[in-house]
Order: C-alpha cells, then structure tokens, then sequence
C-alpha cells in the first residue's frame, strides 16, 4: 500500500489544467460496445478506474489504440461473447465500480449479460435496484447466479422492448445504464426521472454521432428512438468535458492553503452551482473566460440564511450539488468564519472521515451518518498534521487538502483510493509549490 508524506503549511501558486472528467469517461468508454466503428475519445484521465475499464474491454475483445496521452480509439467490431460470460469477467466487473455500465450495451447488443455486485469505495450500500428495474422494464429477465454471485440479465428471443418507465431515483449510472440498453430495444423508450448531469448529456451526444435519436437532452425526461446496434461504420469523434470534481478540489484547495490560483479550460457552463457553493463560504472567484482564478485570502466569512439561522450546505441530483465535492467542502469550511451543517444524503458512510479531522484539531460535530457541523478555525489555529488513511476517492482528497494545510508532516495511507479519481495529483500539485512526496 502505498503513502502520500505531506509537508504541510506551504502558500502555492500559479496555474493548472483539469483532467477529464472521470464519470464521462467511465460511460462513455462503455458506450462503444454500441457500435462496430472506431471510436476516438480524447481528453481520457489516466487513472486506475478509467485504465482498468480499458483493460476490460480489451479482455472482451475490444480494439484499444493510445494515439497519444489521453487520446484512445476504441473498435468494438468483434466481441467474445464467451468470456462476457466468464467467471473471470465476473470476478474483474466486480472489483470496478464502472464495470456497471457495460451491462447495458452487452444486454441490448447481444441479449445476455452479467451484473456482479460492483466494487469500489466504501462509503456504505450502493444499490442497483434501478438499474435493473430498468432493464425489466425492457423485457429482460433476470435471476441470480450463486456460483458467480452475480445476477444473469437476459432479453427475450426478439430482443428488448422500448416502453416508458418512471425511475425510482435520478441515477445517473442508472440512467446511462437504461439509456444504452433502449438504444438497442425495438420501439421508443421514455425515461422518466432521468439524470441530467452534463456527463449525462455528453453520453446523449455520443450515442446521437452514432446515429441513435435522442431528445430531451439536458432534462429529466429523455425519449430514444431503438435501433440496432453496431450498424453504423462512420468513425466518430468525442471529447470529455474537464472533471467539474477536481475544478471544485483546486478551488478548495486554494482556499485553505490561502493561495493564489488559476485553474484553467474549466467548461464554467457545465459547473453548474458549484462556484456558488464556494462563495457561500466566503471564497472569492473570479471568472476569466473559461478559467477560474481564486485569489488568496486571509479570511472567508460562511454566509448565514436569510432568517439568521446557520448555513445549510446540501448534495442534490443535478442542477443541484453533486455529493462528491462535500468532503471537500467540509474541509474547507474548517477555517472558514462561522458554522455550516454539511448534509450528505446520499451515501451513509462517506462522512466518517472526519474523525481523522477532529484528530487534526477540527472542530466538527457529527451528528448522524449524513450530517455534519462544522465550526471554523477562522485560520485562528492550524490544523495538526496527522497519519491517516484515505477511505475512498473523495475523502482522500480532502485529507490531503487539510494536510496541506497543516503545520508540519502529514501521512496519508490507502492512496490507491486517491489515485483511482485523481492523476498524478501529487506531482501536478508539487508544480504549483506544494511537497508531497509518494512512498511506495
């Protein structure tokens, strides 16, 4: 296991880019199952959980061509639809948590298709109900394999069936899910309750260059019109947007170090209310074209509500706060001025973090799984540095935000849970002035 040495206290500046957006890549990496013609994607993170779907679908016989860092072809011409039904396939899909999404294009494209319990972080259950509900909806079956330990989805004889459905949450897996598999059912799918993150709407695009028609993009109602896949032989083309998570780690991390810095190309449309976010913690940004630049502050103020009461920070489906920026936020907010209640309603287990900041001197309440008071610091007294262990992707990088902010030596363990989210965050961040050194 290997570990991230912090030397805490350090004022950074100067500038840096985005990777692609992880959650766009994961889908839209398995949407060229749809089709047998080459697929280039560029602006692809490197990190684990993208790498590990791309080894996956070369196992399934997927053509993968790296042109260049983060510039892939990808050519789903012949599948081996023997090992799709392998232990080995099970055992991979399990151990990945975006291996869901190549449920849908197999089961719409060949009529058969595993679904393990997927792997993942650990931040307490994260059910699949709905996308299999879905695919019921669509005329498949489904039942469980003991040996496997995975459910066996299979379509009718004549394949799946597009109908209307109402989903039961706004899952965006969920929905990138259904929406692939209605690609390739006869008839028109509604979905209903439909996610609309931007991701959501940039896996619309690519199934439309592939020659699906698809309307209501950007909403909650999506309508697609089935048809077979792999019938379309024209090359197509598609880039990720920048990851909207780590342009809302840089502007945290700017915050509680009191640093300077511009993070650049951030597709400021598609943040959606995430730089409001950070102004109700009394952070500054300014936006300059399409960067963001966070100027240093001695200080930031928590706004108060309207009636006084203290500020209530929220994850919602979008337009509303993705729930995977909160930890960062409730790091931030440990030096803000003021109090905020940090309320994660999605996940049970994703605020137990912070503990490891209440060692670091923190002054944080938790009072259930999904809610969290915070105190500020006011920068009045530091962070302790501490040794620590990243229980998933975002905590992590939130540890490693208060450790930077820390006085003195921070150890963060598990940083294979930071790595799975986040390239080479530590030498991008050392450019800027900060000293994390990597222990293997």
């Amino acid at each position: 296991m290997s570990s991230f040495v912090i030397e805490g206290g350090r004022t950074l500046s100067g500038e840096i880019t985005p990777m692609g957006a992880k959650n766009e890549a994961l889908q839209v990496i398995s949407a060229t199952l749809l089709t047998t013609a080459p697929v280039t994607i560029s602006n692809v993170p490197e990190i684990r959980d993208v790498r590990n779907l791309i080894s996956l679908l070369q196992q399934m016989g997927v053509e993968v061509t790296r042109l260049e860092k983060g510039l892939y072809t990808f050519c789903a011409r012949e599948i081996d639809t023997e090992y799709t039904m392998s232990a080995d396939f099970v055992k991979r899909c399990a151990a990945l948590r975006g291996s869901v999404l190549v449920v849908g294009p197999l089961l719409g494209r060949f009529g058969k298709a595993y679904f393990p319990k997927p792997g993942g972080d650990k931040i307490g259950r994260r059910k699949v109900d709905t996308h299999i509900q879905g695919f019921i909806n669509l005329g498949a079956d489904y039942e469980y394999d003991s040996e496997k330990k995975a459910y066996l989805l299979t379509a009718p004889a004549n394949g799946l069936t597009g109908c209307r459905m109402l989903l039961d949450e706004a899952s965006v897996t969920g929905t990138a899910n259904i929406l692939m598999a209605a690609g390739c059912a006869h008839g028109t799918t509604t979905i209903y309750n439909a996610a609309c993150e931007p991701y959501v709407q940039q896996l619309c695009s690519l199934m439309t260059a592939m020659g699906y028609t698809i309307t209501g993009i950007g909403s909650n109602l999506l309508t697609i019109e089935g048809k077979a896949a792999g019938n379309n032989d024209k090359a197509i083309e598609h880039r990720i947007l920048p990851d909207m998570i780590e342009v809302g780690s840089f502007i945290g991390m700017a915050a509680i170090t009191r640093s300077s810095i511009t993070i650049k190309n951030v597709s400021y449309e598609n943040l959606g209310i995430i730089p409001e976010s950070f102004r109700r913690l009394g952070i500054r940004l300014e936006q300059r074209g399409d960067d963001i630049f966070v100027p240093a502050q001695e200080s930031y103020v928590i706004e108060t509500s309207l009636d006084g009461s203290i500020m209530n920070i929220a994850d919602a489906p979008w337009p509303g706060l993705t729930p995977d920026l909160l930890s960062v936020l409730l790091v931030v907010a440990t030096q803000c001025q003021g109090s905020v209640l940090i309320h994660q309603k999605m996940f049970e287990s994703r605020l137990f973090f912070v503990d490891s900041l209440i060692d670091m001197g923190a002054q944080i309440i938790l009072c259930d799984p999904h809610r969290a008071v915070v105190i500020g610091h006011d920068h009045r007294f530091t962070l302790r540095a501490s040794h620590m262990t990243s229980p998933d992707i975002r905590a992590g990088i939130a540890l490693l935000l208060a450790a930077m902010s820390a006085k003195g030596t921070s150890i963060i363990g598990n940083i294979e849970q930071i790595d799975r989210g986040y390239e080479d965050i530590d030498g991008r961040l050392n450019l800027l002035g900060a000293s994390i050194t990597r222990v293997d």
